[in-house]
């Protein structure tokens, strides 16, 4: 059992997974091997302390020599389910599960809206991993929304399953191809079906009926992975040691709240990594106190 998870890889998770490293802490880290898009695609840096004018890129490039100085992996493994046990959190990436005993969420802010009716059909028709799901549909016909083409290797997986595929990529510049995948530029707006998924709108108004349909993201709204998290206006509800609702679970970043700045999510990092050694730490003297009786 490692000591924590932490989702995302953006300055708040680099801040924490830096702090849990200084401090011996065993720890899986998921996302981007690349960190963060949005930190590398900025012009200009103007209020990071000591680095004045910095772009984007160079920022970047230091985080990530940053890190592989410390021996510091990033798995890019997609998460796409977090539950709560009594004590522990096991996390499921890539049809793998993995147990900590905390969770850190610092997955940013998600961009991309739900479709209408996703929440109500996910697990009945969506899903959101093709390795943990693609084989119920083997030899149907589904629909792929896919909006990083980093994750066209899943889109390749699923169509040597199914039938025939459906795909609506979300980016630019598509060039994936496949005999058996029909590429569409129309846009997903709506989910229906009875008691499971079984149709997409689309927005020039036709209707696509698809016997599953599979939303790979490159990222998934916190409280959909973990379904007792509390978030407001589209936020994780935290207090100043980057707690949550949840006891265990730890959350820093954009994905807390404004303001989106870098210097705040890097800070929240480091609060957020030192209230995790400060509850494993609380954690542990229980045991031992318990086991001394």
């Amino acid at each position: 059992m490692y000591d924590t998870i932490i989702v995302g890889t953006g300055p708040a998770g680099f801040s924490a997974a830096m702090n849990l490293k200084i401090h011996n802490k065993s720890f899986l880290w998921f996302g981007n091997k690349d960190m963060s898009s949005k930190v590398s695609k900025a012009e200009k840096i103007r209020n990071y302390p000591g680095l004045p004018e910095i772009t984007g890129q160079e920022l970047q490039a230091h985080f990530l020599q940053h890190a592989e100085n410390m021996d510091i992996d990033i798995s890019d493994k997609m998460v796409t389910m977090i539950m709560k046990n009594a004590d522990s959190y096991m996390v499921l990436a890539d049809n793998e599960l993995y147990e900590a005993q905390t969770v850190l969420f610092a997955t940013g802010v998600m961009t991309a809206k739900t479709l209408d009716g996703e929440e109500e059909f996910l697990g009945r028709g969506i899903s959101y991993c093709a390795t943990c799901d693609g084989t119920l549909y083997k030899g149907k016909k589904i629909a792929v929304i896919c909006n990083d083409e980093r994750f066209e290797h899943e889109v390749e997986y699923l169509s040597e399953l199914a039938e025939h595929i459906t795909y609506f990529p979300q980016y630019r510049d598509c060039r994936f191809s496949a005999a058996n995948v029909s590429v569409s530029g129309d846009r997903p707006v709506r989910v229906e079906g009875e008691n499971r998924a079984e149709r997409l709108v689309l927005q020039s108004g036709e209707v696509l009926p698809a016997d599953g349909i599979f939303i790979i993201r490159n990222a998934i709204a916190p409280d959909t992975l973990l379904k007792e998290l509390e978030t407001k206006d589209g936020h994780i509800v935290v207090n100043r040691d980057m707690e949550t609702n949840l006891e265990g679970c730890f959350a820093a970043g954009d994905c807390t709240g404004r303001p989106y700045q870098y210097t705040k999510a890097v800070g929240e990092g480091n609060v957020a990594a030192h209230s995790i050694i400060k509850y494993l730490a609380a954690k542990n003297d229980r045991k031992e106190n318990k086991s001394g009786k």
